[in-house]
């Protein structure tokens, strides 16, 4: 049996392969979106690790600036 062709079916066809592109795209867009929001969710999650060390280390840095300022006040009311 020879296939046929019709004009119509043709059309149908590259409308069917444009919605699948379109798809495609979509579907690629929101991929990268997901990469993106992932990334960040991993970026708040390092930085809430790290947030208990930075007040650590804050908290040392004053307590060293206040022994500091301590020491010279000590050594100029001797």
């Amino acid at each position: 049996m020879a296939a046929t062709s019709s004009p119509g079916s043709n059309l149908d066809l590259e409308e069917q392969i444009a919605r699948i592109r379109r798809a495609q795209v979509e579907t690629d867009k929101f991929a990268a979106e997901q990469r993106k929001l992932s990334a960040e969710a991993a970026k708040f999650e390092r930085d809430r690790a790290l947030a208990p060390w930075q007040i650590v280390v804050a908290s040392m840095a004053a307590g060293a600036a206040f022994f500091g300022a301590g020491a010279a006040f000590i050594k100029l009311l001797a």
